[in-house]
């Protein structure tokens, strides 16, 4: 008797449950870095032969990336990547800079000295792979190896998690891959990172907070000059 969590596809062959998850998380991926461009129409036929996957799991994928809005149903004309338009993208920021302010000040009173240390150890890490990119690209997979993440965890606010670090955060990683892309932004933006955990470090929750919205008002400046470039 076949398993009652498994699936089965077309041709009658079994397919684990995981598929689905490990299919959302290429897809999710790729909207993020780019691969699947802002705007495209999901068309499952196309997208079951790129990830090698019948439609069953895959429509499960799909419907989780809908409910991290990565993916936008639109009525009459189907589903599509979503568009970080100028506005969404300027909002998303404004939003950053202050729960990710208020974030970094909570941190500096709150986080143990052990996540402290950890966190500039990570630090060392993002600067690893900072250098196997000769400085062109500092791209942070999700969760606890993401600085920001790390940051919003720290807080230990219910509501700065939510937002942050909920189905928010997926269109914020879109937004800080646009950045991250930026010549010399790299290096720039680990130095921020250093100076804002060592602020932490020191307890000085005023000076954390004023450079992690320094950081987030930067790196929107940036974007938005991608953003008027791409417009000329």
């Amino acid at each position: 008797m076949p398993d009652l969590l498994s699936t089965t596809n077309s041709e009658g062959t079994l397919e684990s449950p995981t598929l689905a998850s490990r299919t959302f998380e290429s897809i999710k991926a790729d909207i993020i870095n780019g691969e699947l461009r802002q705007g495209t129409k999901i068309v499952e036929s196309d997208l079951a032969l790129k990830y090698g996957i019948s439609r069953g799991p895959l429509r499960e994928a799909i419907h989780r990336l809908e409910q991290i809005k990565l993916i936008v149903r639109i009525p009459h004309a189907g589903s599509r990547v979503i568009t970080l338009d100028s506005k969404m993208m300027q909002d998303i920021y404004v939003a950053r800079e202050s729960l990710e302010g208020m974030a970094a000040r909570l941190a500096a009173r709150l986080m143990p000295q052990d996540e402290i240390e950890s966190l500039s150890a990570l630090l060392d890490q993002h600067e690893a792979a900072i250098d196997q990119t000769e400085g062109k690209a500092y791209f942070q997979r999700e969760g606890d190896i993401d600085f920001h993440f790390r940051i919003a965890m720290a807080s230990q606010n219910q509501w700065i998690l939510e937002n942050l670090n909920g189905e928010l955060y997926q269109l914020i990683r879109m937004c800080r891959h646009q950045s991250g892309r930026f010549p010399s932004r790299a290096r720039t933006a680990l130095e921020q990172h250093r100076q804002i955990a060592a602020a932490i470090a020191q307890r000085d929750e005023e000076l954390a907070e004023i450079l992690m919205r320094r950081h987030i008002s930067g790196a929107w400046n940036i974007v938005k000059k991608i953003l008027e470039d791409q417009d000329d």
